[in-house]
């Protein structure tokens, strides 16, 4: 196919930034293309893919996402054929020999660091939203790529606007030779700025231009200094102005015929709430005959999950939801809800879609309207505003080419944002691209295996992050303030009246570090727990819910397992097992409960919280029918809880947040130290960061001299945040002689990390010989934080059990009812947690060096590829 001939296909004169692009490939250049959402940066890739098969060369087309890969796969396969395009993700294997291959960016970095002869005729890479490697964790894999692929391929490399694109272009070109920066800050459709503000002296919102003539709006400054708090009777008083509820702001756009839009919500359960109260309120925005598209459309991508998944997963109400033409999309969905989302919004029939920000990464799923809820968002630990890169990122989504004249960006009014700050995002453009790379272990192994020494430190040097090294300095001295502050802060409310937080906090670790759980513990535990009654006050050990709990309700769950629904001090309920109890409970009180009997009830609840706030707490010793012989290590273990419960600080209400304040300046000290070290060391090059891996890794036996070990070996084939954690277990034998589910089990620790503050319940092993590898497992991990805390090195993040005994019982062939039912776990987030695992479980498989092992992991990934699990793998069709 000919240039000429490839811009006729489209039907539309190509944009001058475009042929500027295209220009840069016909002359063998790389290109760095930066232009905003929807302006058609892939018909440059496109070009690429065309010229590759015109020549009988290679095109590889790399994405930062499963399912953007999923959905550029099906684009190239309508264009060119099946034939002649293959998929590779860790999902799916399709035609992987064919010249145009799609990948996430992760497998071509393998590819290259194996030397796959995969890599042979190769001639172009794509690769898309490379803005990505400024992302914390999964970033540095495009400047790997950048650095390492053959110097005999050319580059197309598709961003979004960012403000020093001729600084990332200058530098590819250092790396790769003559590059190009094209740059187009025009969008194709032209965005509007709104702003929404709710009025109780009006019947309608006031939907207001954010610019006049260029400049704020004068009428919306008015309106929100004319706000002043008015007198409401019975001496009350509430602002005139409100921001508008989610119907309302549906409504309103539907008059306006502003939709479809995405409407943007930081939070996952506030996005599914939202998709709730449009259905109650009784919006319906589509016809009979779009229903029965939806409904088309929703079946064929739920066609593989049973009637019991559907149940579990909530499918009647969220199929409602669609149908009305309202519906969430965030991370917490199972991916074939989400793809049915995402095809019924690109075909017209869902108009409003409340998402989280993800949805602005990535999935082409454009909008005549965005509507931004709150300029704010939680980030896990506090609340920052959106920065003008997150917004221009959130609100590119706003306008279809060929189809809007114009698109809208929509923010709401809030109490906390004034106005001006309002105006002020919507006009900055500033957005500039910053590195996130380092060496790993894994990288580490693989430029030994790879390179002679001089080479591998002249490599690491070219890097991006090199560039802007000396820079950092001003944002590392910024964040030790804010740490320093942070931490005094936390050591005020450590601080306690009735003693030593931290001697408290010293007893506790020892009572839990001497506290076993052997599998005849476990079985105590269960028979106690057959004895318990509603009424049946209990004392829940350790964790940010530890206490006094209430029984509400028993139930027995698969298996057989007694299942306690239980009220907290703190009013919370909680659904717990016996892996909750590292030891037998003891009833050390009763109330009756009120009637009527409703303990989901919020009123019945409060009754039974003031209830147990009236009861002592009668300790005393077990009775008969709790004793048992106790042994020497017993008595020590209950002269330590003793201890414990006798401490002055024991008795203080305030005494968890006490400890939660403890624990947060434990860390705000480490994290103190690690930036000291490197504004210290920040002249020092990636190469001498290097060097101090390397030291890591021969005190550990990976690296010899400038040579790998058999460990090492392995080591260069495990890509995970977790590398060398993950190779020293397997080195250690952890893994060995386990079946696939206790392997899956112990595997999903490197895997999984726990959302949200504070830490989960009580870890659950199915025998003592787990919990034995369970614990060597963390010995590990804090050996391995010492050795790269004295290495000045990013302390490896530590194994996690929350996961472990959803992993085994999915390995194990349970259902997903009795899985996840009584977890506090989507089936989204269940599913992305056991598709890394089935990741890592294949890298293991083919690395580690115990047959029985490797078969093991092989036959764990085999076992967990079933259900939703595998029914969220398969690549959905138009």
């Amino acid at each position: 196919m000919t240039r000429e001939e490839f811009e006729a296909a489209y039907g539309f004169e190509l944009d001058p930034f475009q042929r500027r692009a295209l220009d840069a490939i016909d002359a063998g250049r790389s290109v760095l293309v930066a232009a905003p959402t929807g302006s058609g940066k892939t018909v440059v890739a496109e070009y690429a893919v065309a010229k590759a098969l015109a020549t009988g060369a290679k095109a590889f087309y790399t994405t930062p996402l499963k399912a953007l890969s999923n959905q550029k796969f099906g684009d190239l396969v309508r264009r060119h054929g099946p034939e002649r395009v293959g998929l590779l993700t860790g999902d799916n294997s399709i035609n992987g020999d064919a010249p145009v291959v799609v990948m996430t960016t992760e497998v071509l970095r393998n590819m290259i660091y194996a030397g796959s002869s995969a890599l042979d005729g190769l001639r172009y890479v794509i690769l898309d939203e490379v803005h990505y490697l400024q992302d914390r964790y999964r970033g540095p894999v495009w400047e790997e790529v950048i650095i390492h692929a053959p110097p005999t391929i050319d580059l197309v490399c598709l961003s979004a606007t960012v403000s020093n694109a001729e600084e990332v272009a200058e530098w590819i070109e250092t790396v790769r030779g003559t590059t190009t920066a094209v740059i187009e800050e025009r969008r194709p459709v032209d965005l509007h700025h709104l702003y929404l503000v709710g009025d109780r002296h009006s019947e309608q919102l006031h939907l207001l231009p954010t610019f006049v003539e260029a400049r704020p709006n004068p009428e919306a400054a008015r309106l929100e200094s004319s706000s002043s708090r008015a007198s409401h009777p019975r001496g009350r008083s509430r602002t005139r102005l409100y921001t508008p509820r989610r119907t309302e702001v549906v409504e309103r756009l539907n008059e306006e015929a502003m939709l479809p839009a995405i409407y943007f919500i930081f939070s996952r359960a506030a996005c599914d709430d939202a998709a709730r109260q449009c259905l109650d309120a009784g919006l319906r925005l589509t016809s009979e005959d779009e229903r029965a598209q939806v409904r088309a459309i929703v079946e064929s991508r739920v066609e593989t999950l049973s009637d019991d998944d559907l149940r579990v997963l909530g499918y009647g109400r969220w199929l409602a939801g669609l149908e009305a033409g309202v519906a969430a999309h965030h991370a917490g969905m199972v991916p074939p809800f989400k793809e049915a989302v995402e095809a019924c919004f690109a075909a017209g029939l869902v108009k409003v879609v409340f998402a989280t920000e993800t949805l602005a990464l990535g999935i082409n799923m454009p909008a005549r309207t965005v509507v931004v809820e709150k300029l704010s968002k939680f980030t896990g630990e506090r609340h920052e505003f959106l920065t003008p890169g997150e917004y221009t990122q959130l609100t590119g989504r706003a306008g279809r080419r060929g189809i809007d004249e114009v698109g809208y960006a929509i923010v709401l009014w809030s109490p906390f944002v004034p106005f001006d700050q309002v105006a002020a995002l919507a006009s900055r453009r500033t957005y500039a691209l910053a590195s996130s790379f380092r060496p790993t272990y894994n990288m580490a192994a693989n430029l030994v295996r790879r390179y002679p020494p001089d080479v591998a430190h002249h490599l690491l040097n070219l890097s991006f992050a090199q560039y802007g090294a000396d820079r950092d300095v001003v944002r590392l001295e910024a964040q030790l303030e804010r740490n320093t502050q942070l931490l005094a802060v936390a050591r005020r409310e450590v601080t306690c009246e009735r003693g030593d937080v931290e001697e408290y906090r010293r007893l506790l670790r020892e009572v839990e570090d001497a506290a076993p759980r052997p599998a005849s513990v476990r079985s105590q535990v269960a028979e106690a727990l057959e004895r318990v009654r509603p009424g049946d006050i209990l004392l829940l050990p350790g964790g940010k819910s530890g206490g006094r709990v209430v029984v509400l309700s028993t139930a027995h769950r698969g298996g057989g397992e007694m299942k306690l629904g239980v009220l907290t001090e703190g009013r919370r309920y909680l659904t717990l097992t016996t892996r909750n109890f590292p030891a037998r409970p003891r009833t050390i009180g009763h109330i009756e409960l009120p009637t009527p009997y409703a303990p989901r009830n919020p009123a019945f609840q409060r009754a039974v919280a003031d209830a147990m706030g009236r009861t002592g707490t009668p300790g005393g010793p077990p009775t008969a029918r709790e004793a048992r012989p106790r042994t020497k290590r017993d008595h020590q273990v209950q002269a330590l809880v003793d201890g414990l419960e006798s401490h002055p600080v024991a008795s203080c209400p305030e005494l968890r947040r006490h400890l939660r304040a403890a624990d947060r300046a434990e860390r705000l000290e480490r994290e103190i130290v690690r930036l000291e070290r490197r504004v210290r060391s920040r002249t020092e090059s990636l190469a001498r960061q290097f060097d101090r891996v390397l030291r890591v890794l021969e005190a550990w036996g990976y690296v010899d001299g400038w040579a790998l070990t058999e460990a090492g070996e392995e080591l260069a084939s495990l890509y995970h945040e977790c590398d060398l954690l993950v190779a020293e277990s397997v080195s250690a034998g952890l893994l060995d002689e386990l079946d696939p589910a206790a392997v899956a089990g112990l595997a999903s620790t490197f895997t999984y990390e726990t959302r949200g503050p504070g830490g989960g319940p009580q870890p659950w092993f199915p025998s003592g010989k787990v919990r034995r590898r369970w614990t060597e497992l963390e010995r590990l991990a804090r050996e391995l934080n010492l050795a790269e805390d004295e290495a000045g090195l990013p302390l490896t993040r530590p194994p996690d059990a929350g996961f472990f005994a959803l992993a085994y019982s999915w390995a194990a062939g349970d259902d997903l009812a009795d899985v996840i039912a009584d977890e506090d776990i989507s089936g989204g987030d269940f599913v992305r947690n056991v598709k890394q695992l089935i990741d890592l479980l294949r890298q293991l498989g083919d690395v580690a060096p115990e047959p029985a092992t490797a078969k093991a992991a092989r036959d764990a990934a085999d076992r967990l590829f079933r259900g939703v699990v595998a029914a969220s793998s398969v690549v959905g069709g138009d």
